[in-house]
């Protein structure tokens, strides 16, 4: 019983799952704001062609 705990306390596979969770998200909030900073430029830029025009 006392071996079944030690080898549980020792399983790393719950913490790899939880950095890949980790590396997902922060990938998604990279995306999301790349996204969001082209969008606002591309309205600014598109607002000062038909302010020209």
């Amino acid at each position: 019983m006392i071996t079944n705990l030690i080898a549980m306390i020792r399983d790393e596979e719950g913490a790899t799952m939880v950095e890949y969770g980790l590396l997902v998200a922060l990938i998604a909030l990279v995306a999301i704001a790349g996204v969001t900073m082209v969008g606002t430029n591309l309205n600014v830029l598109f607002g000062n062609a038909a302010n020209s025009v």
